[in-house]
């Protein structure tokens, strides 16, 4: 019969040599070191260079942007300069229209008469009375009272309807002189430019009528009755 204790045996419990180390401790430093690096990409996604500033690929991520802004504006400026500008349009034509509606309102007066030649139908029939004031017979009262009078008027009218016929065909014939004009005339010019020289004429061949005693003859004095 064997008397001596029984010895329970522990596990031993050894310590790694120097300079070895755990692979359990080895694991989880890779571990540690890989999430690590995760996060470094994540919050710093582009490389940046030894100055601090951002890499090629970032800047080669932002020009087609800033190419799209320069040919927006580009555009931008191209649509403006296409615009036409409206205090042009307005200075556009306002010699030619002033002169027209010069042209037409010439043409008015010289149909319906100006102060003008009343007046100087009325000096010539006081110089008429002051010439036959001496006596004259009666024909020559007549042309110098009435006819020198009423040949003044007709005179003075045929002066206005020249000058609204000389005004209007400049109108209408200014714009193929000159420097040429990008924008056509304007159509109301045009128009009213045509006014005056219909006016003009009508008042140039009227005043030649009266002037010429065409249309109404003078009076005549008849024969004194024998005695």
């Amino acid at each position: 019969m064997n008397t001596t204790p029984s010895r329970t045996t522990t596990p031993s419990t050894t310590t790694p040599p120097a300079g070895t180390t755990d692979p359990a401790e080895g694991s989880a430093d890779a571990v540690t070191e890989e999430a690590t690096a995760k996060d470094s990409l994540v919050k710093d996604p582009a490389p940046k260079d030894a100055t601090g500033t951002p890499s090629d690929a970032a800047d080669s991520g932002t020009a087609p942007d800033d190419l799209a802004g320069q040919s927006a504006d580009e555009d931008d400026d191209d649509d403006d300069a296409l615009e036409p500008d409206p205090f042009d349009e307005a200075r556009h034509g306002v010699g030619a229209g002033a002169a027209a509606v010069v042209s037409a309102a010439l043409g008015v007066v010289a149909l319906t008469g100006a102060w003008t030649g009343r007046v100087a139908a009325e000096r010539e029939t006081l110089i008429g009375q002051i010439q036959t004031s001496g006596g004259g017979s009666a024909a020559q009262q007549i042309s110098e009272i009435y006819g020198d009078a009423w040949h003044t008027t007709a005179l003075v009218n045929g002066v206005f309807a020249v000058l609204a016929l000389l005004v209007g065909v400049f109108v209408l014939v200014r714009p193929a002189f000159g420097a040429p004009s990008e924008r056509p005339q304007p159509t109301w010019v045009r128009a009213v430019a045509l006014a005056g020289v219909a006016l003009g004429v009508l008042g140039v061949l009227i005043s030649a009528g009266m002037y010429f005693d065409l249309f109404v003859s003078l009076p005549t004095a008849g024969a004194p009755a024998g005695g």
